[in-house]
């Protein structure tokens, strides 16, 4: 594949709108892993194509490199100061999709929407029904992590670090021209927009004039400010599951339907995102150290922010609510979407893209 090769031609994409598809989901006959998905819980059997609205997309690739010491080599090499230890530095593509490319810079209002899934490791394809809630003046930017979907797959867990993440999406807007853009994030995907946010508050931090220009707004929707406490939490749902029915076997299917999607079938879209799942940098285990904390003393005003969540979200008020904390302003609004859960995208569209479309409205100035 090129590197690079930014945008192809723009070719019509055709779906229908669809919030569910009749998809039954059954619980995979495997022991319950420790550590959860973010975006979704366990993997669903195979899934289905599915089709989306008259909204044209191009499609390409953005070329990145990765710095790492392989995982073959121990950890007391490392600290073995007279031991040599050599790094390895691999080239890969991250695969995007642009939709209403033609939009992508056309205007000062309506800017871009950049959009970073969750996972680790769960592909964008679950949230491309936003295209269909979403404004129709706006262009959106999804792109599949390193390790997922149609992005490079390295096997060794040590080429991956949400740092590493944050630099990924730095060169993809840079090889797309994206100046000027709102960013989002779900789940897994939130943690990474606050810590570019945050990255680029500090690194701005000696300007004396706030602009226009690069991240205008950021929403982090059902996004864990610390994954030892969603861990904790999903745990104690858990619990409080087995107690009013003790059947093993329908444990998962039953914390689906009340916790992360709670529609009938699992949604086409999530099936063919866990069908093009990543197997390396996957599940909290790989993030499980991970708890948000403020920019330096001396970062610039980071952009106004939205964290939302799902009435019945696995990611609890609480979890939500710490986003206040590690903001330096008080321009942090706070939704909770009524019968929702963690997928309010695929539960209540409409909902969904009104609350986006006027938190992206207010910020576009």
């Amino acid at each position: 594949m090129p590197p690079n090769q930014g945008l192809r031609p723009s070719v019509p994409f055709n779906f229908h709108a669809v919030d569910e598809r009749k998809v039954p989901f059954a619980t995979p006959k495997i022991v319950r892993p420790k550590r959860r998905i973010l975006s979704g819980g366990f993997r669903p059997p195979q899934g289905f194509s599915y089709l989306m609205s008259n909204a044209s997309y191009n499609d390409g690739y953005t070329a990145v490199k990765r710095t790492y010491t392989p995982s073959y080599i121990s950890p007391g090499d490392i600290a073995n100061e007279e031991k040599k230890v050599d790094t390895i530095t691999q080239g890969y593509t991250l695969f995007h999709k642009v939709f209403r490319p033609e939009l992508l810079g056309a205007s000062e209002e309506n800017a871009p929407i950049v959009v970073l899934h969750g996972g680790p490791s769960i592909p964008s394809e679950y949230l491309y029904p936003m295209v269909e809630h979403v404004s129709p003046n706006r262009s959106i930017v999804f792109f599949d992590q390193l390790g997922c979907g149609k992005s490079s797959m390295p096997g060794d867990i040590n080429a991956y670090s949400i740092e590493k993440a944050v630099d990924d999406l730095e060169v993809v807007l840079k090889n797309l021209g994206i100046r000027r853009f709102h960013l989002y994030g779900h789940s897994y995907g939130g943690i990474l927009a606050f810590e570019y946010i945050k990255r680029v508050a500090e690194r701005e931090a000696n300007y004396e004039h706030e602009t226009k220009k690069g991240c205008l707004s950021v929403v982090l929707s059902s996004a864990p400010f610390s994954i030892q406490m969603v861990e904790e939490e999903t745990e104690a749902l858990l619990d409080d599951l087995r107690k009013s029915d003790n059947d093993a076997s329908t444990l998962d299917e039953r914390f689906r339907i009340k916790h992360q999607c709670r529609t009938k079938y699992m949604p086409a879209p999530l099936v063919d995102a866990f069908k093009h799942a990543g197997t390396v940098w996957k599940d909290t285990s790989v993030i499980q150290d991970y708890v948000a904390t403020v920019p330096s003393e001396q970062a610039a005003n980071m952009c106004p922010a939205l964290a939302m969540r799902g009435e019945h979200d696995f990611v609890s008020e609480k979890c939500i609510a710490e986003w206040r904390g590690v903001f330096n302003h008080d321009r942090v609004e706070v939704r909770t979407l009524e019968g929702c859960s963690h997928h309010g995208l695929l539960e209540r569209g409409t909902l969904y893209g009104e609350i986006l479309n006027e938190f992206f409205s207010k910020h576009d100035q």
